[in-house]
């Protein structure tokens, strides 16, 4: 980043010192002018404009959520589990802030240069710097975001095995039905069958049940006390599923899905020295947009470093409405190094050392430094 500056400054020095004044125009025979008003482009001109540097941050957060198994109030009788999943839990945790500078062009900041002379400039050695843009960046090509927000929600059923041999079963009982024979009333026994479905707590005891003869069987397939062997992994394999699926009926599921967003932010001189809200953050519900209510406030500072006042030693700033009104003055202009840091509430979770090119200063050299021979 320091690099970067050398080398914007040791452009501008190379203009100042190394052109050489117009041979065939006179300083009258170069306009460059503000686009905009009555400005008008025309034939033979050449549009151009300073870079303007605007934020981009890239959010990873998180969701998790925790769903309780259907047997989880019988965890620790039946199977001696504790702290299991009780109620159904949504958390979001934020995972990481990714910052980057992107330029663009600055829409206050377009100017033209119009002459009625030949013209060899140095335009482009400002623009290979960056400290001008022309008016087809690639950069623009490079801002697209997909949002691609990683694993999908859970798929399929939570629970699709419970555990018990049968959920229904018959049972025969004997009924019977009054008969009137001749002169007397006689009871006629008849067989009734009837369904009748297990109590939760009966399954949850089935469930158990294959859950413990489950690992008492892989324990007796891995130390060799069964005399059935399987030739590959695929029994233990099997059976380690089912230990998963069965222990989740008492202790629960939970599964944790990636979201990613992208927000950007033009930086205000404004800003500087003080707190700008970015988005708003709960365990509860996530991102939310700046100014919402709820949640931890993630916010951004600007600590710019003041190193473009040295330009005062190499080209004059434009200070007075007087000298911007001038026009035979090329424009450019010079980043500063601004210190960034992102913090949630009190804690620092970003910092970073930017140059933003609207800290700094806009410059101007005279016409003629622009003009070849």
């Amino acid at each position: 980043m320091r690099g970067l500056f050398t080398t914007s400054v040791y452009a501008a020095l190379l203009l100042t010192t190394g052109c050489v004044p117009a041979k065939t125009g006179s300083k009258s025979d170069i306009v460059i002018l503000p686009l905009g008003g009555e400005v008008k482009v025309t034939d033979g001109s050449i549009v151009y404009a300073l870079p303007l540097t605007v934020l981009e941050f890239d959010i990873i957060t998180e969701r998790t959520i925790e769903i309780p198994g259907p047997y989880s109030e019988f965890a620790k009788e039946m199977i001696g589990l504790e702290d299991v999943i009780a109620d159904e839990n949504e958390i979001w945790s934020l995972r990481d802030v990714t910052l980057r500078t992107v330029e663009e062009l600055d829409p206050s900041q377009y100017y033209v240069i119009q002459g009625t002379t030949l013209m060899q400039t140095n335009l482009l050695s400002l623009k290979k710097n960056g400290l001008v843009l022309d008016i087809n960046p690639d950069i623009y090509a490079e801002t697209a975001f997909a949002h691609s927000q990683g694993e999908s929600d859970y798929q399929g059923l939570l629970f699709p095995d419970m555990g018990a041999q049968e959920y229904v079963s018959l049972k025969t009982d004997t009924a019977y039905k009054v008969v009137k024979a001749d002169t007397a009333f006689i009871r006629v026994p008849y067989l009734v069958q009837k369904k009748k479905s297990p109590t939760l707590e009966e399954e949850a005891a089935e469930a158990a049940k294959r859950l413990l003869e489950l690992r008492e069987g892989k324990h007796m397939i891995l130390t060799g006390e069964t005399n059935i062997f399987p030739q590959d992994g695929s029994a233990i394999n099997e059976i380690n599923r089912l230990d998963r699926e069965y222990t989740a009926l008492f202790a629960g599921k939970s599964w944790t899905e990636t979201k990613h967003h992208r927000i950007w932010l033009t930086p205000q001189m404004t800003m500087a020295g003080k707190k700008t809200t970015l988005f708003s953050f709960s365990e509860t519900g996530g991102m939310t947009n700046a100014g919402s209510n709820g949640g931890v406030t993630v916010s951004i500072e600007f600590i710019p470093s003041g190193k473009t006042r040295d330009l005062n030693l190499i080209v004059r700033p434009v200070v007075s409405e007087k000298e911007i009104a001038v026009a035979d003055k090329l424009f450019y202009r010079v980043p500063d190094v601004v210190e960034i840091r992102v913090s949630s509430g009190n804690e620092t979770i970003c910092t970073a050392r930017k140059l933003i090119y609207q800290f700094g200063n806009t410059v101007a050299l005279p016409a003629n430094f622009i003009i070849g021979k």
